[in-house]
């Protein structure tokens, strides 16, 4: 499978220089393409190929004088951009005939100068290559210091430089990874669990583990506050208030990467410790429009269980989700009797058929782990067959020992 492995950048004044003239010449043949696009529906025409918008917003751009400074960066960039705009194209095509999956998408935008996140992409055509001191050499950029965090397990098929709203840069490389490898380095296990997602406690698991929840962004929200009302009483347009805008996108950025982090360190230990998993399907969009709005998007649940579906893909794990109509909170997990809704005040609860008591949280994982079909395995039955497909998505620390860091 393939997975991306980001890294921090630190370019020099120069390199940053170059960076953002390669941003802006690919971010305006994304928008030439999508005007050309646009100008040919208006006038009934057929849509322009991906070979003549090439020859007609790259090839031919560069030697006028309007475009001529296109030539200042690499082509590869120009023409991944390109294929980004046939991308979206597709996409938007494909959501409107039913056969792409998720909300329904709209047609590709403009993109802007202002936008939060700027992007490129090289790929091996580009002929970007990693130097022996351990820097990122990039045509018509320069050798860019990384800030390794691990080695890389494979050699990268492309290369995606990144910044975002804080202005920092990161190196985003695709790669595929090794599935023996894999798994040699996540030995097989007979033990399964089941896991109820919550506020309280951001997961409690059906052997009784509960894990607190970080309330990351409740825990900065008076820092973040305090930022934001010093932008808000900045002049618009002033330098101070570039300034302003810079201390509050980093603010959120380091709540962001300490989330993401916890994702990771928890995923990762529950896929090394267990062969089933088992949640609970959420409709976190709906959860989103209730009054504990912010408490859902700062547990950030359907980052934690994309996260746990692709590692399940890669190491051999199978991850199961229960319907989000499922009982699980009302429903005795010693005798299967439903005792019916509970209001969320209370966290424990006899069973009047068998007079056990439960624990709201961890009745509820038990139940789930039942549902899911993986209550037997650990007595030795076989887990029940077939993982869910993995997303592709960025990673973030294993947690697992590495080698030495290295490029």
């Amino acid at each position: 499978m393939q997975l991306r492995y980001s890294f921090r950048l630190y370019p020099d004044t120069g390199q940053q220089t170059a960076l953002a003239k390669a941003f802006g010449c690919a971010r305006v043949v994304f928008n030439d393409a999508v005007r050309a696009r646009g100008d040919a529906r208006k006038a009934e025409q057929p849509f322009p190929t991906a070979g003549q918008l090439s020859t007609r917003l790259i090839t031919e751009a560069k030697r006028t004088a309007e475009r001529s400074w296109l030539g200042e960066v690499s082509a590869v960039v120009l023409q991944q951009s390109l294929r980004d705009a046939e991308t979206a194209y597709r996409n938007f095509f494909a959501s409107l005939k039913g056969t792409r999956k998720g909300p329904r998408m709209g047609p590709p935008r403009f993109k802007s100068r202002k936008d939060a996140r700027q992007s490129i992409r090289f790929t091996a055509n580009a002929r970007w290559s990693i130097t022996g001191s351990g820097r990122l050499n990039l045509p018509k950029i320069g050798a860019v210091k990384v800030k390794w965090s691990r080695m890389l397990p494979a050699t990268p098929t492309s290369v995606t430089v990144i910044t975002d709203a804080a202005g920092r840069f990161f190196a985003s490389f695709v790669l595929d990874t090794d599935p023996a490898a894999d798994a040699a380095r996540m030995p097989d296990t007979d033990r399964t669990v089941g896991i109820d997602l919550g506020l309280t406690s951001f997961a409690v698991l059906s052997d009784g583990t509960k894990i607190d929840s970080p309330r990351f962004l409740r825990r900065a929200e008076k820092k973040l506050k305090k930022a934001q009302q010093e932008l808000s009483s900045k002049q618009r347009g002033s330098k101070n208030r570039a300034k302003a805008r810079l201390k509050v996108a980093r603010a959120h950025a380091k709540v962001a990467d300490a989330r993401r982090e916890f994702h990771h360190q928890l995923s990762t230990k529950l896929i090394a410790e267990n062969q089933g998993i088992a949640v609970e399907d959420l409709s976190v969009a709906g959860l989103a429009r209730t009054k504990l709005a912010k408490s859902v998007h700062d547990a950030g649940w359907a980052s934690f269980i994309s996260m746990l579906a692709y590692k399940a893909e890669r190491y051999g794990r199978t991850l199961v989700k229960i319907g989000r109509f499922e009982p699980t909170s009302q429903t005795c997990s010693t005798c299967g009797v439903k005792d019916g809704p509970k209001p969320l005040n209370v966290r424990e609860w006899t069973c009047t058929a068998c007079g056990t008591v439960h624990d709201r949280d961890t009745n509820a994982a038990i139940n789930v782990k039942t549902a899911a079909g993986l209550a037997v395995s650990a007595c030795g039955a076989p887990v029940r067959p077939g993982a869910i497909p993995a997303q592709r998505e960025e990673t973030g620390s294993h947690g697992f020992p590495t080698e030495p860091r290295a490029a």
